[in-house]
């Protein structure tokens, strides 16, 4: 790569973000918070995303990876290649309390300005920005793994996520935000009750009662809590659960989450709630048929990607803490990412009442503010810098990798 130097780099960076802030704002920001939608029904944000670069002069690949609402665009022709990583989906009834919509404005700006400084440097390197539907509980990296998404030589896969200052600071106020984010493992799936209807005054021993086996399934799970470690998480509720109490329900439907800290954990704790699960189906007399969708593997944090990000928010006065100070008990998709190559899954704090955190109307209302957006577009800046310096510095490109190789547990 040419000589520049990382104060013009930044510079550029900077500059770019800045003048794009207002139309990211209007257009990406509050488009996206304004029409929040569920996992792999992002079409408003598909296409409003795609609009929006192709109208910056990027060149978009619409409905990607067999995914309609997935898109790719891509800078540079040869050297190592960043994928930073964009979410835009939504959680039902309460929009975007995740903060997707402040994901997708720091991906893109984060992209706008590291193409810009990677055109004014003159070298080599590409940057690719990929969006990513379905992280709410749909795997939507998980299933672009298994497309391709993520087949090149990716020297690194880079995001980051908003958070409440309390998740992740003991004490939130000397940090604006955090560089080493783990998060825990996950299986996620649906569990299908068959049953038999009857009237359920008249003759209910002729049924056979397919709520029944929900509601023992999830006190069998309720009991099990009791006996599995602190840092695991198990979680269900009934999404189908009978229409009419006078008719034996014949069939039911719950949705499960099993979570800890690494996947063979994780599997182990599975089949001591799958153990449940049949045993309510057993004692009831219903038929049992699971709906599996993709394990979320933990995140795991990559030391020299860290290092390097927080360097570079420093140069834009942000204190940004290194490693995780406090356990997060959430799971996201990125993790199956962050196994598969060098990752960075960074975590900013917007400003919320000490009461909110993410999964909350009242963090949606959060994410939406002037505030949030200035945090968002200061971490797209590192972001971006960190994309830059991953192309330009041979030894931290190495040293993220043999992190990523060796590293794991930092």
């Amino acid at each position: 790569m040419g000589f520049v130097s990382y104060s013009d780099l930044r510079s550029v960076v900077n500059t770019t973000i800045n003048n794009a802030s207002q139309d990211l704002k209007k257009d990406i920001n509050h488009a996206l918070h304004q029409h929040p939608e569920l996992a792999y029904e992002e079409v408003f944000a598909h296409d409003t995303i795609t609009k929006f670069l192709e109208n910056q002069g990027f060149n978009v690949k619409r409905s990607t990876y067999g995914l309609p609402t997935s898109f790719e665009a891509e800078v540079g022709k040869s050297g190592r290649l960043v994928v930073i990583c964009a979410e835009y989906d939504a959680l039902p009834n309460i929009g975007h309390a995740c903060g997707h919509n402040l994901i997708a404005t720091s991906s893109i700006a984060a992209f706008l300005g590291a193409a810009r400084a990677l055109e004014q440097s003159g070298g080599v390197g590409r940057i690719r920005i990929l969006g990513t539907p379905a992280e709410e509980g749909g795997g939507g990296k998980a299933k672009l793994i298994d497309a391709g998404a993520f087949k090149d030589d990716i020297a690194a896969a880079i995001m980051a996520h908003p958070m409440c200052g309390h998740q992740i600071f003991k004490e939130p106020g000397p940090y604006q935000g955090l560089a080493g984010l783990k998060l825990i493992a996950s299986h996620k799936f649906r569990t299908e009750f068959h049953g038999k209807t009857a009237h359920a005054a008249g003759e209910p021993w002729n049924g056979v009662n397919a709520l029944d086996a929900a509601v023992a399934a999830y006190s069998n799970v309720g009991l099990l809590r009791q006996q599995i470690e602190p840092d695991e998480r198990i979680h269900a509720v009934i999404e189908a659960g009978g229409t009419v109490p006078n008719v034996i329900t014949d069939y039911t439907r719950m949705n499960w989450n099993v979570r800890s800290p690494t996947v063979a954990r994780a599997d182990k704790l599975l089949a001591r709630v799958k153990a449940c699960i049949e045993g309510a189906a057993a004692a009831t007399g219903c038929e049992l048929n699971y709906i599996v969708a993709p394990t979320y593997a933990n995140l795991t944090a990559n030391k020299a990607l860290c290092v390097a990000y927080l360097s570079e928010m420093n140069y834009i006065k942000q204190n940004i803490l290194l490693q995780q100070e406090k356990p997060m008990n959430a799971s996201t998709d990125m993790g199956n990412v962050a196994h598969l190559v060098p990752a960075f899954h960074g975590a900013f704090a917007i400003p919320a009442d000490p009461d909110v955190s993410i999964h909350n109307p009242r963090f949606a209302a959060a994410a939406a503010t002037d505030e949030a957006h200035e945090v968002a577009l200061k971490c797209a800046k590192g972001l971006a810098m960190l994309a830059i310096r991953v192309l330009i510095e041979d030894e931290l490109a190495s040293n993220a990798r043999s992190d990523f190789e060796h590293n794991h547990e930092w």
